[in-house]
């Protein structure tokens, strides 16, 4: 695994995200080893499946602390005990505190179903249809103390139809989110490796091309 960055995933529920890194990682040329799965819910189903996969896991309950920043605390010393290199949120339900999120800035990617900075929080399939828009999509971002507003480094389209409801599309989505989060991802490692291509590069790739 000499040269790959270590990358953990932070899930909350069944980390269909996650399975799509974790078989993305298998390939002897993909720049990241998934070492370890995080999550907030010791029922969360992804867990069954990255022990099946040989990763590591572990879970705290956000339940157990007085506060986000002490939670956070707790999950920063188990990411450190991993090693961990870099962080991929997939389906992670907790949001950050700013220490946490400026501890790993530039270090950490998440996966929202929007086209950001379209339809931020929560709901974004709703939101979509609430909006009257024609198209939709995911985002792979960079992650910041800001609430989905860090960076886009891959983002997928899909058409939202006319008899959509918000489980509907959100499938659709879930398609795309499966498809590029690899993608992003390999494609971050690989320009951090070049800091002056990272400075010049900002532009948001969109798949597919």
């Amino acid at each position: 695994m000499s040269g790959k960055t270590k990358v953990a995933i932070l899930i909350s529920g069944r980390g269909s995200n996650m399975k799509s890194l974790i078989q993305a990682a298998k390939d002897s040329d993909y720049p990241a080893e998934i070492i370890g799965v995080f999550s907030n819910r010791a029922d969360a189903a992804g867990l069954e499946y990255a022990q099946e996969h040989g990763i590591q896991t572990a879970v705290i309950s956000h339940k157990d602390f007085d506060s986000r920043e002490a939670f956070c605390d707790a999950l920063d010393a188990q990411l450190e005990a991993w090693g961990t290199e870099f962080i991929c949120l997939a389906g992670y339900m907790r949001i950050h505190s700013n220490a946490f999120a400026e501890k790993w800035l530039g270090k950490m990617l998440n996966v929202h179903p929007s086209l950001l900075p379209l339809f931020k929080g929560l709901k974004p399939q709703q939101q979509a249809l609430d909006a009257g828009v024609k198209v939709s999509g995911a985002t792979v971002h960079e992650v910041t103390p800001e609430l989905d507003a860090g960076p886009s480094v891959m983002q997928g389209v899909v058409p939202v139809l006319e008899d959509d409801d918000a489980d509907r599309l959100a499938a659709r989505i879930l398609t795309v989110e499966h498809q590029i989060y690899p993608k992003a991802l390999r494609y971050f490692l690989e320009k951090r490796k070049n800091t002056d291509q990272q400075k010049a590069d900002q532009q948001t790739l969109i798949w597919p091309q």
